[in-house]
This record gives structure tokens, sequence and C-alpha cells, in this order.
């Protein structure tokens, strides 16, 4: 089955929701997972780019994800590693497939909050993006709706 799953993760709880399936998945075929973190696309989107205490502040949240999403694997018992993408600027769609390929990931799994219409069209959907370029197949996993 897939022997190397490749999650971003963003510290929501929808990509928690994403790892913990990879997670199963991985274990139900002896595979590994990397775990995923790219700093913010926000200088992609306005053309400014992180400075100083900014960037500090993205690389201290960016470890948090990576060590909160750890803690999940470690105490799944499944083989995974972490990778923090420190640049900024680039689209997460173009880190993941960058990835997926230097890894050889045979599978990435995303989060996906469902968003439609306008908070789609302004906020984007990094799931979106992944699915579209990623050289690999795609789970998406979708997050809890509000009732």
């Amino acid at each position: 089955m897939y022997k190397r799953i490749l999650v971003p993760v963003d510290g929501s709880e929808t990509s928690t929701r994403a790892l913990v399936a990879a997670l199963q998945l991985a274990r139900e075929g002896g595979g590994q997972v990397r775990v995923l973190h790219a700093l913010d696309e926000l200088a992609y989107l306005t053309g400014y780019e992180y400075s100083g205490d900014l960037l500090k502040i993205a690389r201290d949240y960016a470890n948090k994800v990576l060590t909160d999403a750890m803690e999940v694997a470690k105490s799944s018992g499944v083989p995974a590693d972490s990778l923090l993408a420190d640049t900024p600027g680039r689209r997460l769609g173009d880190v993941v497939t960058d990835e997926a390929k230097s890894w050889d990931a045979d599978l990435v799994v995303v989060g996906t909050h469902g968003r439609r219409g306008l908070s789609r069209a302004l906020l984007g959907s990094g799931a979106e993006q992944v699915i579209r370029m990623s050289p690999v197949p795609v789970l998406s996993v979708r997050g809890v709706q509000p009732a």
C-alpha cells in the first residue's frame, strides 16, 4: 500500500485529523510519515517579506506546530519525522510538491476546511493547491463541520 506518506500541517484541528488518518494508513500498511510545515505564504500573497521579529514569531510557531504533530505521531507508534520548510514567500502547493518529489512520497494527506463561495475565493485553499499540483495521489480529510 502506501509506504511514504507526507502530511502538511498548520496546527489546526483539521490538519491534526489529516495526520491521524495518515498515521492509521501508515500503521496498517507498514509505512512511515513525514510531517511538513511550511512557513506561512503571507509574503507570497502580499508581496511583502517577513523580517525581524515577525520571522522569529513565524518560526517559533512553526516549531510548536511540528512538536505537537510529532507528539501525536510518537503516541501512534508509527515511524515519523518532521520537516520545517523555511521558505517564506512560496505557495504551499509548491512546497508540498517539491517535498513529495524529493522524499519520494507515494501519498499526500491534507486536511481541508471545506470552505465555499466568497470565503474560499478570499482565503484560497492550500489543500486545493496541493491536490492540483501533487505528483502523487492526495487524500483529502475534511474537518468537522459546525452544526
